[in-house]
């Protein structure tokens, strides 16, 4: 300051990289808002919008962390691809459940949670400019770490009387030729769907034909209704093409312990510790110890999850049912992934339920432009609140046909 002229501050701008740009918009955060906002104005809201695991985390695994964070040794730093007994457990584990032999050297990688694997494969494969396969309608990260590549997405319709099973030779064959990467989900988010050996076994050909790596999400795989969901890794063949991302936050309810990995071809999983090993020093040791503990551990208490959510749909579909609104059962996952009314998009459904009957579901458009028409109910309420929103569906069904 000088003559009595105060100097005011330059204006400093931050330009941020044109990569972040590129990000879609985060569909589920203005959900969340929605449904806090309703609560906080004192409406008692079910909120079923959100794949948010609600039960806890099996005991024998929680006293399993308490006795590794007694330990110091878990306070240091962890190999940076994670230690061995962890990689053994996840090959142990894939070979008991779904007989598939695994090199936990050469065939396994560590992931903070399923979600950062399925965001850092795009950016080990994709170039600018690449192709990418998608389903429509599906997981939205799968589009985040396309778009972070610079690369393009090309979708696979998941269409209902196609069992939500894209039709690989559907897509044009220019398409065809130049894409590097497809991801499949199965079963699958949002459909709840299932795929059998039959679907894997063409996948496999499809890849091998198209020269293209397949990354399968088996974050769903403990969980299925009516057969045993399979691994993609059990198809002859299926580690030359590709690999399996799996995620203990829905088989144990480990949401927030962020345990994931991916297994298959070694090529790839080299490229994803590479990556991994500039982004960070693996997991807490003490998690990764807890991790083991559930991967070898007795199986009932997935079994008896699996239990509780197939009663938990038939909460939620028997009130529906009651009042003639017939509703397809999902066949894996805890989603139920329902028709809106005629006429009705999905996001005014979902809208239309917030606001007149307290019940939170995302509308189909979020995973996709093949997802309008529908939205994903989640299961992750007691079977009484469940039972609750059935009804309450039901009621705003009957004031729409009456409208």
């Amino acid at each position: 300051m000088s003559n009595g002229e105060i100097n005011m501050p330059v204006q400093f701008h931050i330009q941020p990289a044109k990569r972040l740009g590129r990000l879609p918009s985060q569909f589920f955060a203005k959900l969340t808002q929605q449904a806090a906002r309703r609560i906080a104005m004192g409406h008692d809201v079910i909120n079923l919008g959100q794949g948010n695991p609600d039960l806890p985390t099996p005991s024998h695994i929680v006293s399993a962390l308490q006795e590794a964070i007694e330990d110091p040794s878990t306070h240091r730093y962890s190999p940076f691809r994670g230690i061995p007994e962890l990689r053994e457990a996840i090959c142990a584990h894939y070979a008991r459940e779904y007989g598939v032999d695994l090199d936990p050297e050469q065939e396994v990688a560590i992931l903070f949670g399923g979600k950062a694997g399925l965001v850092e494969i795009s950016q080990c494969l994709l170039e600018p400019g690449d192709i990418a396969l998608v389903p429509d309608p599906g997981y939205p990260d799968y589009w985040s770490g396309i778009a972070l590549a610079g690369a393009q997405m090309e979708v696979m319709p998941l269409l209902e009387d196609h069992q939500f099973l894209p039709d690989f030779y559907e897509i044009p064959k220019d398409v065809r030729r130049a894409a590097k990467l497809m991801f499949l989900n199965y079963p699958n988010n949002p459909t709840g769907a299932t795929a059998n050996e039959e679907f894997f076994q063409s996948a496999v050909a499809f890849a091998k034909e198209s020269e293209l790596v397949i990354a399968h999400d088996f974050a769903y795989g403990a969980i299925g209704f009516l057969d045993r969901p399979i691994s993609f890794l059990q198809i002859a063949g299926a580690k030359d093409v590709g690999v399996e991302f799996y995620t203990l936050s829905k088989s144990y309810n480990m949401a927030g312990w962020r345990v994931g990995f991916v297994l298959g071809n070694a090529r790839v999983i080299s490229m994803i510790n590479e990556l991994q090993d500039h982004l960070f020093v693996s997991l807490f040791p003490a998690v990764q110890r807890a991790a083991i503990v559930a991967l070898n551990g007795d199986q009932s208490c997935v079994k008896q999850l699996v239990q509780t959510y197939a009663k938990r749909q038939q909460a939620l579909l028997a009130p529906l049912d009651d009042m003639g609104y017939s509703v397809k059962q999902s066949k894996g996952s805890f989603f139920v992934w329902m028709k809106t009314p005629q006429g009705i998009s999905s996001e005014q459904f979902s809208t239309f339920l917030l606001e007149h009957y307290d019940v939170v579901v995302a509308p189909g458009i979020g995973f996709g432009a093949r997802g309008e028409g529908y939205v994903r109910i989640a299961l992750l309420e007691t079977e009484q609140r469940l039972r609750e929103a059935g009804s309450r569906i039901a009621r705003a069904l009957n004031e729409l046909k009456a409208l």
